[in-house]
């Protein structure tokens, strides 16, 4: 069984950002570059590539698009499968009947597709966290943690 952190769009973004000159990302960029070295495994599921690269390349932050293209090949990477988009229409609906929603009904809802990602570790056994800025939502479905805490 494996320890992975699954990083959710906050951190990434956080750790792909140009500008290094925040202490927020300074201290986001050493807790990844550390998760290995605690016995971590880190996984960057498909979804948050995609909510931070969008952003990226609309920013034209090629520097940031870079950083993100190492990011992926130097970890896990979570490739979105039908599979985790079933899942992810189950969390959805089972979030919507128990009166919890993650998004608005006619937004794709990243959040239930991480989650899947998440969920689908956990079940090949694997101990899993995500990382995240956006504990509410995500603790819904799994164990998601701000970041600092993990």
């Amino acid at each position: 069984m494996s320890k992975i952190v699954i990083l959710d769009s906050g951190p990434l973004g956080m750790v792909t950002n140009p500008k290094t000159t925040s202490t927020e990302s300074q201290e986001c960029k050493l807790w990844l570059d550390n998760l290995p070295l605690r016995g971590y495994e880190v996984a960057l599921p498909e979804i948050a590539d995609y909510e931070v690269r969008r952003e990226l390349i609309r920013g034209g932050k090629l520097a940031g698009i870079k950083r993100l293209n190492q990011i992926k090949v130097a970890i896990t990477y979570l490739p979105i499968s039908t599979e985790v988009m079933l899942l992810a229409a189950q969390l959805w609906a089972e979030a919507r009947r128990a009166g919890k929603p993650t998004a608005d009904p006619k937004a794709l809802d990243g959040d239930v597709i991480l989650a899947a990602q998440a969920k689908l570790e956990e079940i090949k056994g694997n101990e899993v966290i995500i990382a995240t800025t956006n504990v509410g939502h995500l603790s819904q479905f799994a164990d998601a943690r701000e970041w600092r805490l993990i």
